[in-house]
């Protein structure tokens, strides 16, 4: 076998909070691959840093009364502890806020701009009067200039999918102050990603993405590359762009720059050769593991810069989709929104591992953690299978075989099935197909079982002419035990771990095709814990936050918005002017790359609409085919980026799950008019 030189990293995750379980999958998925290739004997190195920049963290920290360093600082004190707790081993671990993140970051840009890949322009931004700010698109709220709903984010809204930039917002009002945005003008700097449109697009279906993601981000292509604004103004935290005072550069600038930084600071330390993994010649295998929700970024923006500035591109960027709970996006209400540290409070981290693991695979659909499977899953496999095997074989050998196990190799037939295995397991691991590993080890486990069920050693040892058989089963039971934790290792470290000790041997890939014979072992302890769903329930309770907020005004009355009007009172005729109708449900679909939205296909009596509504959260769309629903009729038609639609589906409900369908009384037909 070929010894490869692998470079991994996870998406740095973003200084500014605790870590919870959504994050917490990405980093089991990177870390579970990084010790597969580790364990195969390739060169392979896992890096990542925290994300250390931008407005966010630099208003948390003034609310904190400290500064962004500091509390950056704290944020990844508590974040690396979580992450070693998970056992997430990190070959190094850094910051974007470092002076190689700086150093690269300037090289990156100087080799841009002297391509000419840098062009300055004047724009017109929402500026904060109060705080004497520029606003982040997220940091300014306001009504939908095409739905006309309130209280939508700057750049996109949550009721009608649209998007748009924060100067369209109506009634725009400042996150941070409550004050009316004015414009401002200022010169900003922007990457000229355009140029690079034939390369992204080679690249694109070169096998570097997922088909889906590939296919995902043509429609940027058709929409026509922009280019792309890296700069901030003053106040911001971050680094200031050379040669331009009071110019900053974006957060997404450095962030993945981050990668390159944490990797360079490896080298200095362990004297290791950075170009060979970056260079433009590089031979060595770079791979990004993210969620899809940063593909653009990944996939368009990232691999450009590197092209532009002379340095290698990744050979794969692998996304995943998100983490729900019991069906369900995490809600802080239901207490699932779960921190790492309240999981860790109470629960085995390698539970968390192994469920992840046997519910992963290689796309980007979403993974749901379904606590009654969760415990379920892990009390039968690797309570009821895995450790089993052990727990009846360990004790006869301690107790009446001094230790040692047999130097016959019973039903070796049997066992060469459990090391023939070893290919096809490696294959699931090498293409992220953690589930089908897990369904093929676990397979193994069920053989191994059967196998000691059918000796029955405990009845065998009770006689003194069948306990040398007795000896030789339990000494094959064994064997087959080591095996499966040697495939298990990358995703039960510390599990294995105690194994090795058990065991007395170190569990390596090779080491699987090799027979323990006449071989002393150590007295077996319990390796795992079943799942108490107490504990679950325990964690679930103290992960809820306090529901008094739902009682009080949807806003502080002391608040500046507080005293703003709900909105401009119109007169009855121009409600009147509303045209409300029954409508069928004819045909309800996924809207591909929206995360939001079900396209619908309306009848209205003879006639049928499309309409995009955001609604997918509560519904999947064989719920709804067939329903009656009331849409408004003569909504002038508008064009979005997946399609026109001719209309507006009414709902209504506190977001999430709970977005209710306005349904027509029984007896409605479609077609039929509102009043």
């Amino acid at each position: 076998m070929t010894k490869r030189k692998i470079l991994i990293t996870s998406a740095l995750p973003y200084a500014n909070g605790p870590t919870h379980l959504g994050h917490m999958l990405e980093y089991i998925q990177t870390d579970i691959w990084s010790r597969f290739q580790k364990l195969r004997g390739h060169e392979t190195y896992y890096v990542c840093a925290d994300d250390a920049h931008g407005t966010p963290i630099m208003l948390n920290a003034q609310k904190q009364g400290i500064s962004p360093e500091e509390m950056v600082k704290n944020v990844s004190i508590e974040r690396q502890r979580d992450f070693a707790d998970f056992n997430i081993e990190f070959d190094n671990y850094h910051s974007t806020h470092s002076e190689e993140n700086r150093d690269l970051s300037a090289l990156i840009y100087k080799r841009l701009d002297e391509k000419g890949h840098i062009k300055k322009r004047t724009i017109s931004q929402l500026f904060d009067p109060e705080k004497s700010i520029f606003l982040p698109d997220r940091f300014v709220t306001g009504t939908c200039p095409t739905c006309d709903a309130p209280d939508q984010n700057g750049d996109s809204c949550d009721a009608c999918g649209a998007t748009y930039s924060p100067t369209e917002l109506k009634n725009p009002r400042s996150v941070m102050s409550g004050a009316t945005p004015v414009l401002k003008d200022s010169e900003h700097f922007f990457f000229d990603l355009p140029a690079f449109e034939s390369m992204l697009k080679e690249w694109l279906h070169s096998g570097s993405l997922q088909a889906e993601m590939a296919n995902k981000l043509e429609e940027w292509f058709a929409d026509g590359l922009q280019q792309w604004d890296i700069s901030r103004d003053a106040p911001y935290f971050g680094f200031e762009i050379p040669g331009a005072p009071g110019k900053y550069f974006y957060v997404w600038l450095d962030a993945p720059i981050g990668y390159m930084a944490s990797f360079k600071n490896l080298c200095d330390k362990k004297g290791m050769d950075f170009d060979a993994f970056w260079g433009e010649d590089s031979q060595a295998e770079l791979y990004h593991f993210i969620g899809k929700d940063i593909i653009y970024f990944h996939s368009l923006f990232w691999p450009a810069m590197l092209d532009g500035a002379n340095f290698r591109k990744p050979t794969n960027v692998f996304a995943h989709g998100f983490v729900t709970v019991n069906g369900a996006k995490m809600s802080k209400s239901k207490g699932t929104f779960i921190k790492a540290r309240t999981y860790l409070e109470h629960l085995d981290p390698e539970f968390l591992r192994y469920y992840f693991a046997a519910k992963l695979n290689g796309g980007i659909t979403d993974l749901d953690l379904n606590l009654e499977d969760f415990a379920q899953r892990v009390n039968s496999d690797l309570v009821g299978k895995v450790v089993n095997i052990a727990s009846r074989c360990a004790g006869f050998i301690s107790k009446k075989f001094d230790g040692k196990m047999s130097d016959t190799v019973l039903e070796p037939e049997l066992i060469a099935q459990f090391q023939t295995a070893a290919d096809s397991i490696a294959l699931h691991y090498e293409q992220r197909e953690y589930s089908r590993a897990i369904r093929e080890i676990m397979a193994l486990a069920d053989k191994a079982n059967q196998f000691i069920d059918a000796q029955a050693p405990w009845v065998l040892i009770k006689d003194e002419q069948t306990q040398a058989q007795a000896h030789d089963v339990c000494s094959a039971g064994l064997n087959m035990f080591k095996i499966l934790m040697t495939y298990l290792k990358p995703v039960l470290p510390g599990m294995a771990a105690n194994v090795e000790q058990f065991l007395n041997t170190e569990l390596t890939w090779e080491s699987a095709q090799t027979v323990l014979k006449g071989h002393a072992i150590n007295k077996f302890k319990a390796l795992m814990q079943r799942v108490d769903m107490d504990k679950v329930n325990l964690m679930l309770e103290e992960s809820k936050e306090s529901l008094e907020a739902s009682n009080k005004p949807a806003l502080d009355p002391n608040s500046p918005l507080a005293k703003e009007p709900i909105g401009e009172e119109i007169e009855f005729n121009d409600f009147a002017k509303v045209d409300l109708r029954v409508a069928k449900i004819a045909k309800a679909e996924h809207v591909e790359g929206a995360e939001k939205l079900l396209k619908l296909t309306l009848d209205l009596g003879g006639e049928t609409r499309q309409v995009f509504a955001g609604i997918k959260s509560a519904y999947a769309p064989e719920d709804i085919e067939g329903k009656l629903t009331v849409m408004v009729a003569n909504l002038k038609p508008r064009k979005m980026r997946f399609g026109m639609s001719e209309g507006m589906v009414l709902a209504a409900g506190p977001g999430g799950k709970e977005i209710y369908i306005l349904n027509p009384d029984e007896g409605s037909e479609p077609g039929m008019r509102v009043m």
